[in-house]
């Protein structure tokens, strides 16, 4: 993997070279856009890294730009870098994951931190989908009663439930949830658990977890 890229976005072309030279002698490769068209015009490397984004440029803003990340299969935290700050834009860039919102003109050490906190954020990020993308390999793996037998063990159903529930034995019970967690790669019940936890919530599916069956 290629060392994390910075992508500053603002019309200003002195602050841009500004950065560029800052940024550069610090080791980071970095990218510059004077509006937020160019910035999504252009293809993106598909390795790590941040977006320092003016809030007011020609065209689109900041702010619009941040909302259509998403849209776009961009998910690059996001710095504010702008002469225009106000409470109700660093609210609104806060409030929609911003990692940091600085006005001009900034200081080189606020804003490196800021660059090291999007990147720390960027990598967490990129662990989480890798994680969860082996998690959906995993739950494909899965037969129709592994699935359901997975499904009622995560919500705390005895075997002796799931048996009478799915018309099944209790040895055949244990024998599915073995094979489910060898198959989800779980070492542990709370492990088991929380690959479902981050599958409902991420693709829905099954319905929200419920508190555990109740002891007959």
């Amino acid at each position: 993997m290629t060392g994390p890229v910075i992508h500053v976005i603002d019309d200003d072309d002195l602050l841009r070279t500004a950065l560029v030279r800052l940024l550069r002698v610090k080791g980071y490769e970095v990218r510059t856009y004077a509006s937020a068209g160019d910035f999504l015009l252009l293809e993106l490397p598909e390795g790590p890294g941040c977006l320092i984004l003016d809030i007011r440029m020609p065209g689109p803003s900041g702010l619009d730009l941040q909302s259509a990340l998403g849209q776009h299969g961009i998910s690059l935290p996001v710095i504010f870098l702008t002469g225009h700050g106000d409470v109700l834009s660093s609210v609104r860039a806060m409030k929609a994951g911003a990692v940091d919102f600085l006005t001009k003109p900034v200081e080189p050490e606020p804003l490196l931190a800021a660059i090291e906190a999007a990147l720390a954020k960027d990598e967490s990020q990129r662990s989480e989908r890798e994680g969860l993308a082996v998690a959906r390999a995993r739950w494909n793996t899965l037969t129709e009663r592994e699935r359901a037998v997975f499904q009622r063990v995560v919500v705390g159903a005895l075997n002796k439930q799931i048996a009478g529930e799915l018309g099944i034995t209790e040895r055949t019970v244990k024998m599915h949830r073995a094979q489910v967690m060898q198959k989800m790669g779980a070492h542990s019940l709370a492990e088991l658990v929380s690959t479902a936890d981050a599958l409902r919530a991420a693709d829905a599916i099954w319905p929200a977890r419920t508190a555990p069956a109740s002891r007959p």
